[in-house]
């Protein structure tokens, strides 16, 4: 029996998106509601996308791209 394909992960193929570069581009977590207590600049700042480095980084590449 040959090797098997990894299935695609939908719902991380949706967070996640593979840059040019090889980056991972993520969008960073609580700031859509809740927001009556933070200050704007850390709206703002929420509001930038991140990206995602390290071991997590190539385990999520090979989830994504199969």
């Amino acid at each position: 029996m040959g090797t098997q394909k990894i299935k695609s992960n939908r719902s991380a193929s949706k967070r996640f998106k593979l840059k040019p570069s090889g980056k991972l581009k993520r969008i960073k977590g609580n700031k859509h509601h809740g927001n009556v207590h933070k200050a704007q600049s850390r709206i703002r700042r929420l509001k930038e996308s991140g990206t995602v480095d390290g071991k997590k980084a190539k385990s999520l590449r090979k989830v994504i791209s199969s």
